[in-house]
């Protein structure tokens, strides 16, 4: 995992990805395709993809994760509200404002019932949030948002 971490962080994308590609077929051997290491590559990957501009194999990745953690742990898991949180931002950066806000409000319901309204997690997704009212034209929404994580972190 340091390995294919290493690669991304040194802009290394080609050898992160074949990287992340031979875990993700060893664990798929291994433990199957919805084990929840399995998963994790899976999203992992979805980030690397979307970190080189990939945007329909990101988002092709978040999807599979997403399935499978819901699967798995259930809808409002952490892992499972990350997944959504990612599509979330895959969203906004595709312009697919309708669909962002719904991943961010489903990520931000998850966060506050799991981790509470004050956790770095909630209030990643709350700024997440506001940036997307503000790129929307929503002044009052999106102020409220910050002001919300102004007020946590105060």
């Amino acid at each position: 995992m340091a390995e294919r971490g290493l690669y991304k962080d040194q802009g290394k994308m080609a050898e992160a990805e074949a990287m992340y590609r031979r875990a993700l077929e060893g664990y798929e051997k291994a433990w199957g395709p919805e084990h929840t290491s399995t998963l994790d590559t899976v999203n992992n990957l979805g980030r690397l993809y979307k970190d080189q501009g990939k945007m329909a194999e990101a988002e092709a990745m978040y999807r599979r994760a997403l399935e499978g953690y819901e699967k798995a742990w259930g809808p409002e898991r952490t892992s499972t509200l990350d997944t959504v949180n990612n599509l979330g931002l895959l969203y906004k950066d595709q312009g697919k404002m309708v669909e962002a806000e719904a991943m961010y409000q489903r990520a931000l319901e998850g966060y506050e019932k799991a981790w509470g309204p004050e956790h770095t997690s909630t209030l990643d997704t709350v700024y997440n949030l506001g940036l997307l009212y503000k790129d929307q034209g929503k002044m009052a929404e999106a102020e409220a948002m910050f002001r919300r994580v102004r007020n946590e972190n105060s």
